[in-house]
C-alpha cells in the first residue's frame, strides 16, 4: 500500500506549474507578524479550467528543534468555471493565490502542498531564520 508521504512531488517551480510557491522573507523578527504569499502557477500559468485545476493549498511551519508542524492554513479554490449548464460556462474562476500573515518565536521551515485534480500532491518548503 502506498504512503501519503510517496505521493506528494516536488520540482522546481520556475519549470513546473503543480509546485506551491513561498514567497517569504528570509529573515523575519521573533514574534513579529510577517505575511508570506502562496501560489500554484507562478511562472508557468496552470490551467484552472473545470476539467484541469487547483483544488486547495495547504500550509505549515516547523519550528526548529520541534518534531511535528503547526497548520498555518488550508485555502480552498473552489470555482472553476462550473454552472447549472456544464462545464467552463460560468464567468467566476478562482485563482490558486492566497496571503497568510503568522509569527513565530523560533526559525524553522515553512512546508507548503497543493493539490491538483489531474496531477496530484506537490510540495515545497522554505526555510526561515528569526532574529
Amino acid at each position: 500500500m502506498a504512503e501519503l508521504k510517496e505521493l506528494y512531488q516536488n520540482a522546481d517551480w520556475k519549470k513546473e506549474k503543480h509546485v506551491p510557491v513561498i514567497e517569504a522573507p528570509e529573515k523575519v523578527k521573533k514574534g513579529e507578524f510577517f505575511k508570506i504569499n502562496l501560489s500554484v502557477g507562478k511562472e508557468i500559468a496552470h490551467p484552472n479550467i473545470t476539467a484541469h485545476h487547483i483544488s486547495w493549498i495547504d500550509v505549515y511551519f516547523l519550528p526548529d528543534g520541534e518534531k511535528y508542524p503547526y497548520q498555518i492554513g488550508k485555502f480552498e479554490f473552489t470555482s472553476h468555471g462550473a454552472s447549472i449548464q456544464g462545464a467552463d460556462t460560468s464567468t467566476v474562476y478562482t485563482h490558486p493565490e492566497v496571503s497568510v500573515t503568522f509569527k513565530t518565536d523560533k526559525q524553522g521551515i515553512i512546508l507548503a502542498s497543493s493539490y491538483c485534480n489531474i496531477h496530484g500532491l506537490w510540495q515545497n518548503a522554505k526555510k526561515i531564520e528569526c532574529i
